[in-house]
């Protein structure tokens, strides 16, 4: 052990200073098979050091020691031990070797899941994931497991937070599926249908090859909240890589059914094949979106009389769209108003329902605050684009297989050159 105690003595010594963090880098990493010899008798030399003054030395003490079994009287005080690692490290140091930093987080997450205490990890995980991005453009490894982290905490809001940035820097694509695939989960828990469909029209038109798993799930889960928020299935934009558009229709089959016989607009029809395929279902653990499709059936055949007719009873609305009584017809156009799914006036009187077109003239200030931001945004997302494509361009990993691929140049092949490169 004296080895261990001469590199604990190295990183009290070379951690202050900026200039030696390089020379304490390479120490360690010469003694990461010491490290993991002695790795169930670390604690007490962690105990030595400061997390925000010897960050480093801290984090490959710990993560080595988090490498075996922690005996379950200790597995308290190794979670209070991450968690004020993470919590007081210092940023620069803990990106000098981002692979430590995320095994920690990753074995102190699958701990905290085997404990079934996943929400004591949600506030750490969210530290340790703004500390490891350079940029909130940049998706780490530790995005998907922040947000899985929400979900089975329950959570929800609280993974909105890192699901609002641009992302714009990905390194695994495999990162990127599951960030979205977790990302739309967390928004069907808070009932925001659009973002959840945004975020699996990411996974399912993403570039693959081959086919996943992930992207077989989101398909899944991709057409049930379609149907929720939008009465159908979109198809692929061309974009969309040609193995997912042969392949996740046949993965998905009886989802496709499901939205083939959603379409007819026939209740009975639609609960007698969700009764059919209820095994199929709740083996996807889709169960519950898939009722949610059901229920939606009502709000999309009110919607279609919206098309028809000026006026209609409720009577007539609870006939037309098989409900049991006027009253539940009531409710459901009450709900479709404050929703803002229909425009439309209810007389108490004679139960007539009248039907309006959309009151918004979009010339309110509220709205042209809206269309601004959106176009400013948008602006800002150009500019960025703009910036990375010009950047691939002069990348010479990029030149040279350009380069193979198409040994001879025209003249019009320099036409879009950027004046600046001039």
């Amino acid at each position: 052990m004296d080895s261990v105690e001469a590199l604990v003595a190295h990183i009290q010594g070379l951690s202050g200073n900026p200039a030696e963090i390089s020379h304490l880098h390479s120490i360690l990493k010469q003694s990461e098979e010491t490290l993991r010899a002695h790795a169930s008798n670390l604690a007490p030399y962690i105990d030595q050091l400061q997390p925000s003054t010897h960050s480093l030395g801290y984090l490959y003490l710990l993560e080595a020691y988090s490498c075996g079994p922690v005996p379950r009287e200790n597995v308290s005080s190794f979670h209070a031990c991450v968690v004020g690692f993470i919590n007081s490290c210092s940023a620069e140091q803990i990106r000098i070797v981002p692979e430590k930093f995320i095994s920690l987080c990753k074995r102190f997450k699958d701990q905290v899941i085997q404990h079934q205490l996943p929400i004591q990890a949600v506030a750490p995980f969210m530290t340790a994931v703004r500390k490891l991005q350079s940029s909130h453009e940049q998706l780490t490894a530790l995005h998907s497991d922040y947000l899985l982290l929400c979900l089975l905490s329950k959570c929800y809001k609280a993974g909105t937070g890192i699901l609002n940035d641009e992302i714009l820097e990905i390194d695994q694509p495999r990162d990127f599926f599951l960030y979205c695939y977790y990302g739309g989960m967390i928004n069907i828990g808070l009932k925001q249908f659009r973002k959840a469909l945004e975020c699996f029209h990411n996974v399912v038109t993403a570039p693959m090859t081959p086919i996943n798993a992930i992207a077989i799930e989101a398909y899944k889960k991709y057409i049930l909240v379609s149907l929720i928020h939008q009465g159908q299935i979109p198809t692929f934009p061309k974009y969309t890589a040609s193995s997912a558009q042969r392949s996740l229709k046949s993965y998905a089959q009886c989802y496709v059914e499901l939205a083939n016989c959603y379409a007819t607009g026939k209740y009975s029809e639609l609960k007698a094949f969700i009764q059919s395929n209820m095994e199929k279902f709740q083996s996807d653990n889709n169960l519950g979106l898939v009722k949610q499709v059901l229920s939606s059936l009502y709000k999309r055949n009110i919607q279609r009389l919206t098309q028809t007719y000026l006026t209609l009873s409720l009577q007539d609305i609870a006939k037309a769209v098989h409900l049991s009584t006027s009253k539940e017809a009531e409710m459901r156009v009450l709900q479709m108003i404050q929703g803002g799914d229909i425009f439309a006036t209810i007389n108490q009187k004679d139960g007539m329902v009248s039907f309006h077109e959309d009151p918004e003239q979009y010339k309110t200030c509220e709205m042209i605050l809206q269309i601004d931001s959106s176009i400013q945004r948008l602006m800002g997302l150009s500019q960025k684009l703009t910036a990375i494509e010009e950047h691939i361009s002069c990348d010479p990993v990029y030149v040279t297989k350009i380069g193979r691929e198409r040994p001879r140049f025209d003249f019009d092949d320099f036409d879009s050159v950027p004046h600046k490169f001039l």
